[in-house]
């Protein structure tokens, strides 16, 4: 897993277990990472430490040093790797100056090559041998605290403090005189855990400010299609308590290649933490103000239409299946196909309720006639639709279903004389039934949720409480993704 993914992974989980977070201004979708999920965050930093630690080239060592009976000998140190790291014990701290990572009790396993040479007025043509050595690191201790600031909508990552020490350190020799393993442990033991110690060190702080690029190039706005964009851009600073860090976004929608700048939605919401006693690792909530100005950006874009030409009773749209309850229709245009254009006269309104999502809709359904390849408007009838939203998650995909509740209906105007609305309702109810509700519930079936390097949602939870709605989760490996490996290949 690359830092980009890492980070990315934290950005998606967000989100406490109890109590409230601080509202955040202008922040509709917020959360939390609990100390569950700080654990797990946690172990995933460690694994990508490791892997940038081992196969690390530390640089080359040269000491001389007298050695009695033998003489002056110059050694030298090189092609010294680190071959394997082992964190025995980890943990976590937030506090409200920062977030602080411990590893301890680790060990390190290193090989090296070594050579010397001798010269003394005994031995004037000098001596010289060669060799490798195995070494071994016990009781190292790494441990950083960082600093989380939002800027300019994005995240700003700062080390504040690092170190690392190295406990005992021992050399295995394979090959080489008595001599030459004291010196190594008397001359150079100091020097070679003073390298190990800065070279880890180093690799900490270059991670730290890549992901701190990483961080500052996130997007403030993502395209979700040619019409709307999401603001994701961060706003106020991360909350630092000891068992969360909480994060939030705008999370408000917009045109597309448009600045949003939200004006009528109020602010400082205060979010339930509460996973209904459930110890998740995040919890993500989301305000109903987020579909509302979805919603309103559709609506204003002139998305929210669409043209019926097909059903599943074909009948209904000629206007031989319409003669007994508008027969004036079928006596002006006998047989004449017919097609339904439906479009939304007003801006959806969402509400999230205690137990669902409901949306009440007002639409014009407009009647034409299809005559010598002329579409003639007839009758246009306005509907007021009442219907209720269910949120669900089938594995690592989100789905949801709508139903309808009720709805009504008058006539707005008409070319074809007076209509009886009462006998026209059936046959709008048939449509609404038929065509409208399941292709929007097709639309909503399977929306995948992110997949990390194959790290994806577990065990997630709905839950209702208005005006949120919340998903509660854990993070548990399931299957690479490709466009998250190939993205990271590249920024990297």
């Amino acid at each position: 897993m690359t830092l980009l993914n890492l980070f990315f992974l934290l950005h998606l989980i967000l989100i406490p277990t109890s109590g409230y977070v601080q509202p955040f201004k202008d922040g509709f979708i917020s959360g939390v990472i609990s100390n569950k999920g700080l654990d797990f965050a946690k172990d995933l930093l460690i694994e990508k430490c490791i892997e940038t630690i081992v196969l690390l080239k530390l640089p080359k060592i040269e000491n001389t040093a007298y050695v009695p009976l033998v003489g002056n000998a110059k050694v030298t140190l090189s092609d010294i790797m680190i071959k394997d790291v082992q964190v025995n014990d980890s943990s976590v701290i937030i506090r409200e100056s920062g977030i602080v990572v411990v590893f301890s009790a680790a060990t390190v396993d290193l090989s090296m090559k070594w050579k010397y040479t001798v010269s003394s007025w005994l031995i004037p043509f000098g001596i010289s041998g060669s060799g490798t050595a195995s070494i071994k690191v016990t009781g190292m201790q790494v441990g950083l605290t960082l600093n989380l600031k939002s800027k300019d909508g994005t995240l700003k990552l700062s080390l504040l403090d690092h170190g690392c020490y190295v406990g005992d350190l021992s050399i295995k020799l394979d090959g080489g005189a008595a001599w030459l393993y004291q010196l190594l442990v008397d001359a150079f033991q100091d020097i070679i855990a003073s390298s190990v110690e800065e070279a880890i060190s180093d690799q900490i702080t270059e991670g730290i400010v890549k992901l701190d690029n990483i961080l500052q190039a996130l997007p403030k706005q993502v395209s979700l299609d040619k019409t709307v964009s999401l603001n994701v851009s961060f706003v106020g600073n991360p909350v630092l308590s000891n068992s969360s860090i909480a994060i939030a976004i705008n999370g408000l929608f917009a045109r597309t290649s448009e600045v949003f700048v939200p004006q009528s939605y109020k602010n400082g919401f205060k979010v339930s933490s509460a996973c209904g006693g459930l110890p998740k690792m995040i919890k993500v909530s989301i305000h109903e103000d987020v579909f509302k100005s979805a919603s309103l950006v559709y609506f204003n874009a002139g998305k929210l239409q669409m043209v019926i030409d097909e059903l599943h009773d074909q009948a209904l749209l000629n206007t031989a299946g319409w003669r007994f309850i508008v027969p004036q229709l079928y006596k002006r245009y006998p047989n004449d196909d017919m097609q339904i254009n439906i479009s939304a006269s007003s801006p959806p309104v969402i509400q999230v309720s205690y137990q669902d999502i409901g949306a009440t809709l007002s639409v014009d359904i407009t009647i034409d006639v299809l005559e010598g390849g002329e579409i003639i408007p007839v009758a246009c009838i306005s509907v007021d639709v009442s219907a209720s939203c269910g949120v669900e998650i089938i594995g690592n995909n989100l789905s949801g279903s709508l139903k309808l509740q009720q709805f009504s209906a008058y006539l707005k105007w008409s070319k074809i004389g007076k209509l009886h609305i009462r006998l026209i309702q059936s046959l709008i109810s048939s449509v609404l039934k038929t065509a409208v509700l399941p292709y929007l519930n097709h639309q909503l079936k399977s929306l995948p949720l992110p997949n990390i390097d194959g790290y994806g949602f577990q065990n997630t939870v709905i839950l209702y409480n208005y005006p949120w709605i919340s998903l509660c989760s854990d993070f548990s490996f399931t299957e690479d993704d490709y466009y998250f490996i190939q993205h990271s290949n590249y920024v990297s």
